[in-house]
Parts: structure tokens; sequence; C-alpha cells
């Protein structure tokens, strides 16, 4: 983007328009309420309940963006909380292809990850099955069926 200084010298910048925006926060909305106070018209100055007004609009949205800070904390506790009953758990996935005991869980800005003692990487939103520990191994009951018929078949000759 090119940009014309006042001097008239064009300077060319990189900068992403995201990161160029300006937040303002109660201080400088306080600077721009005296100056825009300093420079009205005399002739027609700005009424009183203009001013409450805005004093109020920005107070309700301060307000709000700590609020939205606040559930961010709150969230984030809760993922940790969640996240520690993890550890040491067994889960198994609904589905039931990828199943073992949690050895860490790794929290990013988009979410959590349970790091299973195999290395397998499991998204905790992920429809799961929680234990205690790992299950007992099945045992197949074809096998055992066999050995009980061999077993009483062979008795009788």
């Amino acid at each position: 983007m090119n940009v014309t200084a006042l001097d008239g010298n064009t300077k060319t910048t990189n900068q992403p328009a995201a990161m160029s925006a300006q937040t303002v926060d109660y201080q400088s909305f306080l600077r721009l309420l005296v100056a825009q106070m300093k420079n009205q018209d005399p002739t027609s100055p700005m009424e009183s309940t203009d001013y409450i007004a805005q004093l109020a609009t920005f107070s309700q949205v301060e307000q709000s963006v700590q609020m939205n800070s606040n559930l961010q904390a709150m969230l984030q506790a809760n993922t940790l909380s969640q996240a520690n009953g993890l550890i040491g758990r067994y889960i198994e996935t609904m589905d039931g292809k990828i199943a073992g005991l949690v050895k860490e869980v790794q929290i990013y800005s988009d979410g959590s990850v349970l790091v299973l003692e195999d290395g397998t990487r499991v998204p905790m939103g992920t429809p799961m099955t929680v234990m205690e520990s790992a299950p007992p191994p099945e045992e197949n009951t074809e096998n055992t069926e066999n050995t009980e018929n061999t077993e009483s078949g062979s008795g009788e000759a």
C-alpha cells in the first residue's frame, strides 16, 4: 500500500490492516472527549446529555470487554481442570479406533489435545469413554466354548 506523506514523499508500508488497527482504551476515550469539548463550536455547544450518553455507551462497551476476558479466563480454568482429570486415565474413542492411557494434555489457543502413552494424539472434543484403568483383555469366547465341547466330548468316549 502506498501512503503519501504530508511532505509529498511516497512511502510504502507492508503492514496488514489488522495490525495497524488501534484499540481505544478508557484513557484514549477521555482524551477524545476533552478534545471534542475544547474544539466544539461555541455558537452551538454540544448538549450535556450527549456527553453523558457517550460516556454511558463507552462504559457499557468497556464492561462487555472485561466480561469477555473474565469468561475466557473461566473457560481456560475449566479446560485445565478437565485436562488434569484425564491424565493417567484410560480412554477409548466411541468408534473404538483409538484407545490408550493418557500421558499428557497439550493445551493450545484453538483447543486441547490428549497425548497417549504410544504418542497418539486425540483432540479433547472427540467423543470418548474415560475409564479409571484399562479394561481386562477380552477372552475369546469361541476358543473357550470349543475347549469345553472337546473336553466334554472326550470324556464320554
